[in-house]
Protein backbone atom coordinates (compact mmCIF):
# COMPACT_ATOMS: atom_id res chain seq x y z
CA UNK A 1 0.00 0.00 0.00
CA UNK A 2 1.34 3.49 -1.19
CA UNK A 3 1.91 5.74 1.68
CA UNK A 4 1.84 9.44 0.89
CA UNK A 5 3.70 11.89 3.01
CA UNK A 6 2.26 15.55 4.14
CA UNK A 7 4.63 17.93 5.26
CA UNK A 8 4.64 21.91 6.16
CA UNK A 9 1.81 22.26 8.63
CA UNK A 10 2.37 23.94 11.90
CA UNK A 11 1.04 26.77 14.30
CA UNK A 12 0.73 30.70 12.02
CA UNK A 13 -1.53 33.38 13.51
CA UNK A 14 -4.29 34.30 11.61
CA UNK A 15 -3.67 36.34 8.37
CA UNK A 16 -0.27 33.77 7.96
CA UNK A 17 1.11 31.86 5.67
CA UNK A 18 1.96 28.04 5.04
CA UNK A 19 3.04 25.94 2.19
CA UNK A 20 2.12 21.88 2.41
CA UNK A 21 4.11 19.47 0.30
CA UNK A 22 3.05 15.97 -0.50
CA UNK A 23 5.28 13.59 -1.29
CA UNK A 24 5.18 10.26 -2.84
CA UNK A 25 7.83 7.49 -2.20
CA UNK A 26 8.23 4.38 -3.91
CA UNK A 27 4.87 5.68 -6.00
CA UNK A 28 4.43 8.19 -9.57
CA UNK A 29 1.96 11.28 -9.10
CA UNK A 30 2.58 11.76 -12.35
CA UNK A 31 -0.94 11.11 -14.41
CA UNK A 32 -3.06 11.11 -11.66
CA UNK A 33 -4.72 13.77 -9.58
CA UNK A 34 -4.09 14.83 -6.21
CA UNK A 35 -6.38 16.05 -3.78
CA UNK A 36 -6.21 18.20 -0.20
CA UNK A 37 -8.61 17.40 2.00
CA UNK A 38 -8.79 18.89 6.09
CA UNK A 39 -10.48 17.54 8.97
CA UNK A 40 -11.00 19.34 12.44
CA UNK A 41 -12.43 18.14 15.72
CA UNK A 42 -15.61 16.15 15.53
CA UNK A 43 -16.34 17.49 11.70
CA UNK A 44 -16.10 15.05 8.77
CA UNK A 45 -13.03 15.08 6.27
CA UNK A 46 -14.03 17.45 3.58
CA UNK A 47 -12.32 18.25 0.28
CA UNK A 48 -10.11 21.68 0.05
CA UNK A 49 -8.65 21.62 -3.50
CA UNK A 50 -7.80 19.58 -6.38
CA UNK A 51 -5.72 19.40 -9.36
CA UNK A 52 -5.21 17.45 -12.52
CA UNK A 53 -2.26 15.47 -13.54
CA UNK A 54 -0.94 18.43 -16.03
CA UNK A 55 -1.69 20.83 -13.40
CA UNK A 56 -4.14 22.83 -15.68
CA UNK A 57 -7.42 21.69 -13.90
CA UNK A 58 -8.43 22.88 -10.08
CA UNK A 59 -10.74 22.92 -8.20
CA UNK A 60 -11.61 24.89 -4.71
CA UNK A 61 -13.89 24.42 -2.23
CA UNK A 62 -15.91 27.87 -1.72
CA UNK A 63 -14.26 28.20 1.78
CA UNK A 64 -10.73 28.64 0.46
CA UNK A 65 -11.00 30.29 -3.07
CA UNK A 66 -9.03 33.20 -3.34
CA UNK A 67 -6.60 32.21 -0.47
CA UNK A 68 -5.65 28.76 -1.18
CA UNK A 69 -3.39 27.61 -4.06
CA UNK A 70 -2.90 24.22 -5.53
CA UNK A 71 0.05 23.17 -7.61
CA UNK A 72 2.04 20.27 -8.24
CA UNK A 73 5.87 19.55 -9.81
CA UNK A 74 5.73 16.33 -11.59
CA UNK A 75 9.72 16.80 -11.92
CA UNK A 76 9.57 16.47 -7.99
CA UNK A 77 6.29 13.66 -7.77
CA UNK A 78 5.24 16.52 -5.39
CA UNK A 79 2.07 18.31 -5.31
CA UNK A 80 1.35 21.84 -2.83
CA UNK A 81 -0.91 23.64 -1.25
CA UNK A 82 -0.15 27.44 -0.87
CA UNK A 83 -2.21 28.53 1.98
CA UNK A 84 -2.77 32.20 2.48
CA UNK A 85 -4.68 34.89 4.57
CA UNK A 86 -5.40 31.49 7.33
CA UNK A 87 -8.38 31.73 9.45
CA UNK A 88 -8.92 30.12 12.82
CA UNK A 89 -11.51 27.93 11.02
CA UNK A 90 -8.85 26.76 8.86
CA UNK A 91 -7.36 24.57 11.89
CA UNK A 92 -7.37 20.89 10.93
CA UNK A 93 -5.44 17.81 9.77
CA UNK A 94 -5.15 18.53 6.39
CA UNK A 95 -4.30 15.41 4.23
CA UNK A 96 -3.40 14.73 1.09
CA UNK A 97 -4.42 11.94 -1.47
CA UNK A 98 -4.17 10.65 -5.37
CA UNK A 99 -7.18 9.46 -7.63
CA UNK A 100 -5.87 6.41 -9.60
CA UNK A 101 -8.56 6.51 -12.05
CA UNK A 102 -7.29 9.38 -14.23
CA UNK A 103 -5.72 12.58 -14.35
CA UNK A 104 -9.00 15.00 -14.13
CA UNK A 105 -12.33 13.81 -12.49
CA UNK A 106 -12.59 16.86 -10.32
CA UNK A 107 -13.02 14.04 -7.37
CA UNK A 108 -13.96 16.11 -4.18
CA UNK A 109 -15.02 13.23 -2.15
CA UNK A 110 -12.94 10.81 0.54
CA UNK A 111 -14.38 8.02 -1.38
CA UNK A 112 -13.07 8.99 -4.84
CA UNK A 113 -9.06 8.90 -3.41
CA UNK A 114 -6.89 6.34 -3.07
CA UNK A 115 -3.70 6.71 -1.66
CA UNK A 116 -3.56 8.85 1.56
CA UNK A 117 -1.37 10.63 3.76
CA UNK A 118 -1.09 10.34 7.63
CA UNK A 119 -2.07 13.91 7.46
CA UNK A 120 -0.31 17.17 9.17
CA UNK A 121 -1.58 19.60 11.48
CA UNK A 122 -2.56 23.00 11.01
CA UNK A 123 -3.46 25.55 13.74
CA UNK A 124 -4.16 28.73 13.23
CA UNK A 125 -4.42 31.14 16.61
CA UNK A 126 -3.14 33.88 18.20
Amino acid sequence: QVQLVESGGGLVQPGGSLRLSCAAPGFTLDGYAIGWFRQAPGLEREGVSCIGSSGGSTYYADSVKGRFTISRDNAKNTGYLQMNALKPEDTAVFYCAADLRGPWRAATTTTEYDYWGQGTQVTVSS
